[in-house]
């Protein structure tokens, strides 16, 4: 007897570094491209899978939402475990259950929170700054100049509100607008994990930013410019001026991609508590999750 039919949605979390991206391209390896080859390892996958966001070349994920149509009879934890054990080590699906009819996970969305992670670690007086750090180069950008954080917020301000940010990023699809709506956008200094060697040595900052939707290139070129600020190479005034520009060559460089993870998908609020409620209830209990 043929298995039913099922929707199915997914939270999954990936470590981006050895990908081109989550959407699939032609000869090179993607996430969405080894989810589907996991599933079709083990069960009958029925069109693409869909994710929530088109996250780039070397850029991680905690929080992806996904939606694949399979024919699976057996229970949604077994599937879970199944698709886990067919995976490679750099991504987790972490939790899978039926979705409701309808349900798309990019279009449904109405905001993504992306967070940006550097490792800030003065070199001492008389010694040369580092060029490496290997204990967190595959997730944050290490960063050895002097940085004022404070001037970095007073520019992330002017990116909150609805903007133009042309300047910073490009349309997913040709034609499409450029005009985003920033809800949060600050920078944080947070203590060095305890694991990490001689944590009095560095900091870590972490900027998160959520947006209703954002432009290719958008988080890390808005990384960049803010660095940028902090370094005293910009005026904190000058990302006004930039949103006004709309023009690509006005922005800094984008930051590298290995500091950048989409971390939520937020969804209208019944929708919302049924796609993050199981992974949030076990994070309160600290259990682990897989």
């Amino acid at each position: 007897m043929t298995p039913p039919l099922r929707t199915v949605c997914a939270l999954v979390a990936y470590d981006g570094t050895d990908f081109y991206g989550f959407q699939s391209q032609a000869d090179v390896p993607t996430v969405q491209d080894a989810l589907e080859q996991a599933l079709d390892r083990f069960c009958h996958r029925e069109g693409r899978i869909v994710g929530a966001g088109r996250t780039d070349r070397g850029v991680h994920a905690s929080g992806q939402v996904i939606r694949a149509c399979v024919r699976w009879k057996h229970a949604m934890a077994d599937l879970e475990r199944a698709w886990n054990a067919h995976l490679p080590p750099t991504i987790a699906v972490r939790r899978v259950r039926e979705a409701p009819e309808g349900f798309h996970p990019r279009f449904d969305a109405i905001s993504r929170m992306y967070r940006y992670f550097v490792w800030w670690q003065l070199a001492p007086k008389g010694f040369p700054p580092l060029r490496r750090s290997p204990l967190t180069d595959r997730f944050a950008l290490l960063e050895t100049r002097p940085l004022d954080v404070a001037a970095m917020n007073r520019a992330a301000s002017y990116f909150l509100g609805v903007h133009d940010f042309a300047t910073f990023g490009q349309a997913p699809q040709e034609g499409e607008g450029t005009e985003r709506c920033v809800t949060a956008a600050f920078w944080r200094v947070e203590a060095p994990e305890a694991s990490l060697p001689a944590p009095d040595s560095g900091r870590r900052l972490v900027f998160t930013i959520v947006a209703n939707a954002f432009l290719r290139q958008m988080v890390r070129t808005i990384v960049g410019t803010l660095l940028a600020v902090g370094r005293g190479e910009l005026p904190p005034e000058a990302v006004k001026r930039m949103l006004g520009a709309r023009d690509r060559s006005e922005a800094a460089p984008p930051a590298p991609p290995q500091g950048l993870i989409l971390e939520r998908v937020v969804y209208p609020s019944t929708l919302d508590r049924w796609v993050h409620a199981d992974i949030e209830s076990k994070l309160l209990r600290n259990e682990k999750i897989e």
